[in-house]
């Protein structure tokens, strides 16, 4: 799935298109997995919920089971020194990308495999007609893009280069294509009920952005969300966790990020850019409310009434709307999403825990008993 944001990616081809999260389809073996990617959009976020299974993340057992015994008291893993546990910590997260990694190679492969039986292709007739003959040739000023970013190591006029120039922007937007077509696969393969994927990240203590928290900021829970304006199963969610805020006041709060997909709901940066905007005004949660009160009407009208319902400075919220000065840290946000293993919107990190998906609101109440009991 594409990202959205300023993106450098693809050596700068079609940069007006979000930036691909790092892997790449080897044309003599498709596809092999140089970095995991992100995949399935929100709007298949509930089917792609897997059956809650939290194997490698802190759980009750954990503050029970002893690394060692001396003098018949026990030496658990909070007592390791803080350096030890951050070495451990980023070790872990290493093993579940490998894993991730490795998983994500075999299913393109069964993917492609897979639809290729279905057509009586092979994967390569398959890719070729499927994706690569409906790649347009570049334009002139996609040419251009790629040169004008690209000439200090290019070190020839755009005259003499323009044939590989050409061939690189061509070869990138087919790359792309390929990409987001096994992740098409995929997608239906998930609303099929023909893939899980269970596969769970480590605990992870994930950075907050303290200008986007609500509730009680000393609250011993802490709900991390990574969601999408514009995604219907994120509002499932976002109703959720208003009900669980309401009946932990004082125990739990939510943080927020941004997992906005563009490719599949063209308008999700600007919805994620507008919350930004209202926020610069004191108003991030009330306007997030009103996003997810109705994620099929947020034209750029239709934000700029938002804003005007809430009372903000109409030219204020405007001219931030249309500067795209928050693509980089929406960006960021989704990136930070990535590494940690989020693969749809929503996704939760409950203390670090990992939940995926529109829960019911007693996904989200087992972990949070778990650890308010283990506070005590």
């Amino acid at each position: 799935m594409t990202m959205p944001g300023k993106h450098a990616d693809l050596d700068g081809a079609r940069d007006q298109q979000p930036r691909q999260a790092g892997r790449e389809i080897n044309r003599s073996s498709f596809p092999v997995v140089r970095l995991f990617r992100r995949a399935c959009p929100g709007a298949l976020a509930l089917i792609f919920v897997a059956q809650f299974a939290i194997a490698q993340a802190k759980d009750s057992s954990q503050k029970t089971v002893p690394l060692a015994v001396f003098a018949r008291q026990p030496i658990r893993e909070d007592q390791l020194s803080p350096p030890a546990k951050m070495q451990l910590q980023r070790m872990m997260e290493q093993v579940f990308a490998a894993k991730r990694r490795a998983l994500q190679a075999v299913l393109d492969q069964k993917l492609l495999d897979a639809e290729a039986k279905r057509k009586g292709l092979s994967v390569e007739e398959l890719i070729k007609s499927s994706v690569d003959a409906k790649v347009p040739e570049p334009t002139e000023a996609e040419l251009r893009a790629y040169y004008d970013q690209n000439k200090t190591h290019i070190n020839k006029p755009f005259e003499d280069a323009e044939a590989d120039v050409r061939l690189q922007v061509k070869a990138a937007a087919t790359n792309k294509a390929q990409l987001l077509y096994v992740q098409g696969l995929m997608e239906r393969a998930i609303a099929d009920g023909e893939l899980s994927i269970l596969l769970r990240p480590p605990t992870l203590g994930l950075p907050l952005d303290s200008a986007r928290v609500k509730g009680n900021p000393k609250a011993p829970v802490t709900i991390l969300e990574f969601s999408d304006f514009t995604c219907a199963a994120c509002q499932r969610a976002a109703s959720t966790i208003d009900r669980i805020l309401a009946m932990h006041p004082d125990k739990v709060k939510l943080s927020f990020r941004d997992f906005a997909f563009t490719q599949i709901h063209p308008g999700a940066l600007q919805s994620a850019e507008a919350s930004r905007c209202a926020g610069e005004q004191g108003k991030f949660w009330e306007y997030y409310g009103l996003l997810f009160s109705n994620v099929t009407k947020q034209s750029h009208e239709d934000l700029l009434k938002d804003a005007r319902s809430l009372e903000l400075d109409d030219k204020q919220f405007e001219a931030c709307l249309s500067s795209g000065r928050y693509d980089d840290q929406i960006e960021q946000d989704i990136q930070l999403g990535f590494r940690a293993g989020v693969v749809t919107a929503p996704a939760f990190f409950i203390n670090g825990r990992f939940l995926e998906g529109a829960q019911p609101a007693d996904a989200f109440e087992r972990i949070i008993d778990q650890d308010l009991a283990g506070d005590q």
